[in-house]
């Protein structure tokens, strides 16, 4: 395993407030956490091409609002162990569930945005006593997610860097080329109206530049697309048939350009629990940075809502 450079990934939020960075073990590995606040556990889980500090609003916020936030590197990105094998999502939602777990707690509301949505609604099937309450950002249900990518042309097209991916070698080249330039035009062509900050995007790429991580941040992606006609997608997606049984939030930019609304809406017919959708108009694939305050809003009135289905 590759060591990070912990100056890249242990950084404090950019109004200078501190969280609490530190090391948990869980299924097999080793994962960096973030952790501002004390109160019911909320556990953030970031996207491509990110990592922990994509949460750095809601940190505070949650904080703030009486919650024990903790934001953390998915295997092989941030401050976490990069493993040779292990990026299957039935093992990375393993790592999250294990999370909760290491850090004594019952069960946790789980925010997931991109990859991490995909992980959030795959733990909340497999694991289903962790799970207290679950939000999903920019990520259809797996088994959505799988139709819209065989079935609609438009999300096809929309996803061509996940079929980019497939390539051996040359992507983690091209992600890591010029210091990261790719990741800051990635995050810079998905975003809406309101385009990130320079610093926000050099963040982004030198975290991206630590060794081995461009080749653990497209390994998951590899095996959804590789795995798609073997035995064992066909039978992670027959376990996703398994409805989720907490209450759900499900929420979405307008104007995302990676995951279109058309393969997201609909996501609800797999959760049998009180399930709420939310556009976010003028937004685009990553509403928790481009609109932070209205995005914290609508997370943490929901979680305080004891009947977040009405």
């Amino acid at each position: 395993m590759t060591e990070p450079a912990p100056s890249a990934v242990r950084i404090d939020l950019p109004d200078g407030r501190k969280v609490t960075h530190r090391d948990v073990a869980a299924n097999g590995a080793r994962f960096h956490i973030a952790e501002a606040g004390d109160g019911p556990l909320v556990l953030l889980l970031h996207g491509f091409p990110q990592f922990w500090w994509t949460w750095r609003h809601q940190l505070a916020a949650l904080a703030d609002a009486g919650y024990r936030a903790v934001a953390m590197d998915l295997r092989g990105v941030g401050g976490s162990d990069r493993t040779p094998r292990g990026y299957d999502p039935a093992n990375l939602a393993l790592d999250v569930t294990g999370v909760i777990r290491s850090l004594g707690e019952p069960d946790a509301a789980l925010v997931g945005h991109d990859l991490g949505g995909y992980l959030a609604w795959t733990a909340a099937a497999m694991r289903p006593k962790l799970v207290r309450r679950l939000a999903v950002v920019s990520m259809p249900h797996p088994r959505r997610w799988r139709a819209a990518m065989l079935r609609d042309a438009r999300q096809t097209a929309a996803s061509s860097y996940i079929w980019g991916f497939q390539r051996p070698w040359l992507p983690e080249r091209q992600l890591v080329a010029d210091e990261g330039a790719l990741v800051g035009r990635l995050i810079r062509d998905w975003s809406g109206p309101r385009p990130p900050e320079d610093e926000t995007v050099e963040t982004y790429r030198r975290a991206m530049c630590i060794p081995s991580t461009a080749h653990c941040s497209i390994e998951p992606y590899r095996w959804l697309v590789r795995s798609l006609a073997r035995p064992d997608g066909v039978q992670f997606y027959r376990r996703m048939k398994r409805p989720v049984r907490v209450p759900t939030l499900h929420l979405h930019g307008s104007l995302d350009p990676v995951t279109r609304t058309r393969s997201a809406a609909g996501s609800g017919e797999y959760v049998e629990a009180p399930y709420r959708w939310r556009l976010f108009d003028g937004l685009g694939h990553f509403p928790h940075e481009e609109d932070p305050a209205v995005f914290s809003s609508e997370l943490i009135s929901w979680l305080k809502d004891p009947e977040p289905d009405r």
